[in-house]
């Protein structure tokens, strides 16, 4: 089997591949003061609960945007697996043109997320990233990655706001029953919920009218799902477009 790894600033995605076949997804928290030992510990938990182990790992792609912790993890896949992960960064072939200032900058997270668009849908198109930071990256008709936007993702804001303020408090994201909150809370879940959708909404005409072309529109990660559904839009869900995109690189390179 091949182990594909998202590693983000909350969360780390894990997916196991049988040929094309994504046969379990499994998360663990993204801790930079777990050792490489405690990582390799928790992938054996996750691949027992599935009913496999780190023999039936044949190979494994990482992408990260958390340095340390991507280092710590392709140490664990290591030694629990016996094999060398292959890293996503600069000199894997991911069959990606990207046009932006410098190509270097590109998150891996959003080279997996374009890559796994590009196998899959119609271009031009738009991949919506909600995760701690919500990210809209744009690919031409061509399938070339022209650039994109980065605001703060939805917990970041809520986090900000309970933090920051004396008697705002952290409330369950969704969606209240009503824009026009009668309460704190549903004021802020209002905010939340509607404001990031009307926000994805508004980004999207502009990108529309920059492009000159209506583009496909694909979202994943995080709070996605409950975001997109109060979008005018219409926005494909892939929950997991990223280990898609990163299996789809993988075979670039093997």
């Amino acid at each position: 089997m091949l182990l594909t790894i998202d590693i983000g600033n909350t969360n780390i995605t894990l997916g196991a591949y049988d040929a094309n076949v994504l046969v379990f997804t499994a998360r663990l928290a993204t801790e930079q003061k777990k050792t490489d030992d405690q990582y390799a510990v928790e992938m054996q938990n996750l691949l027992g609960l599935y009913g496999f182990s780190g023999e039936d790992i044949e190979d494994c792609i990482i992408a990260s945007v958390v340095p340390s912790v991507g280092k710590s993890v392709s140490n664990a896949v290591s030694k629990l697996c016996h094999i060398v992960p292959l890293m996503l960064g600069p000199g894997v072939k991911t069959g990606l043109n990207i046009k932006i200032d410098n190509p270097a900058q590109l998150g891996a997270d959003l080279v997996a997320g374009a890559v796994g668009a590009l196998d899959a849908y119609t271009m031009p198109c738009v991949v919506i990233d909600m995760g701690t930071a919500s990210t809209l990256s744009v690919l031409d008709r061509n399938g070339t990655f022209l650039g994109g936007i980065i605001a703060a993702g939805v917990r970041l804001t809520l986090k900000a706001l309970a933090e920051n303020t004396a008697l705002l408090t952290s409330i369950p994201i969704e969606a209240p029953g009503t824009v026009i909150g009668t309460n704190t809370a549903e004021s802020m879940q209002s905010g939340l919920v509607y404001g990031t959708a009307a926000m994805l909404d508004g980004l999207l005409d502009k990108i529309e009218e920059e492009l000159g072309e209506i583009p496909t529109v694909v979202a994943t990660g995080g709070l996605s799902r409950e975001i997109i559904v109060h979008c005018n839009r219409n926005i494909i869900y892939n929950e997991n477009l990223l280990l898609d995109g990163l299996r789809a690189i993988y075979e670039k390179n093997n």
